[in-house]
């Protein structure tokens, strides 16, 4: 009986350990950004650097992986795992292929708030919430990812869109930057399958798939506060009473950067610097 108690303690320290660990990694990530570096790079670059910045861009975006991960978590057969990665494949594909190709905008703030509700839900749902609170049977699990991956790839064509291609290099260029995410997209699926094999059949699984999936919930949340709160800030500037180029400085130091800061009233000088009047 200790010896199975002993077991179930070192099952769960390792389950906290990977977490801790899939935590870090996902931290220092950058959830759908590119880098100012990157930008000028694939400003003048070629097929292969946005292949290269595809596959870079899904093995560092935080909010995809997370959505992934609980995707995966509940999969145990390969048929499942090709079925619901073609779904959420072919919904990321269509939306970044056509909303770059046609144009058609979306403020990315407003769908990385989204994308940051699929990993809460992923989450909730793994935890048999909607029949634990709501007392009905969840959407078509399905259908749902198909869905959200629509949305995951209208964050993607928000980012190429603000690199500023040429219309007649959308194609050439967009193509080679989906299959970069398709291979990283890959890679990520492998890491994910291995480390829940890891747990799975064994006393671990439980409290892992627990904290695991409560970590989702919590961070799909705080993601998407962040993204209303940058929404806000960025829509309403002069709600807020904080610059729009610095709101984050302004919010942890108190500083007004210069260039847009908010305009106080203006106090008349000392009497000892007032000029008398030219004769």
């Amino acid at each position: 009986m200790r010896t199975g108690n002993k077991k179930n303690i070192s099952y769960a320290k390792l389950a906290l350990v990977a977490l801790w660990v899939f935590c870090i990694a996902t931290n220092t990530a950058h959830a759908h950004g590119i880098q100012a570096e990157q930008a000028r790079v694939l400003a003048h670059g070629g097929p292969i650097d946005y292949f290269k910045a595809g596959a870079i861009h899904m093995l560092t975006g935080y909010d995809h992986l997370l959505f992934l991960f609980g995707v995966m978590f509940f999969l145990t057969t390969f048929k499942d795992i090709v079925k619901f990665i073609t779904a959420f494949t072919v919904g990321h594909s269509l939306t970044l292929i056509e909303a770059s190709i046609f144009e058609l905008q979306a403020n990315y703030l407003l769908v990385d708030a989204a994308i940051a509700f699929s990993v809460f839900y992923k989450g909730f749902d793994n935890l048999d919430g909607f029949r634990r609170w709501f007392g009905v049977s969840p959407p078509n699990l399905l259908g749902m990812v198909f869905g959200f991956g629509l949305i995951h790839g209208l964050g993607l064509a928000t980012r190429v869109q603000q690199i500023g291609l040429p219309f007649e290099d959308i194609t050439t260029l967009v193509l080679p930057f989906n299959a970069g995410v398709e291979v990283g997209q890959m890679a990520a699926l492998v890491a994910m399958t291995g480390l829940l094999a890891l747990f799975r059949g064994t006393l671990a699984f439980t409290p892992f798939s627990i904290i695991a999936n409560a970590f989702l919930m919590v961070a799909g949340s705080l993601l998407f506060l962040m993204q209303i709160h940058a929404y806000l800030h960025t829509t309403y500037p002069d709600e807020f009473g904080f610059s729009t180029k610095s709101h984050i400085r302004d919010h942890f130091k108190n500083d007004i950067p210069s260039g847009d800061e908010i305009q106080s009233p203006k106090t008349p000088p000392p009497k000892s610097e007032i000029q008398p009047p030219a004769n």
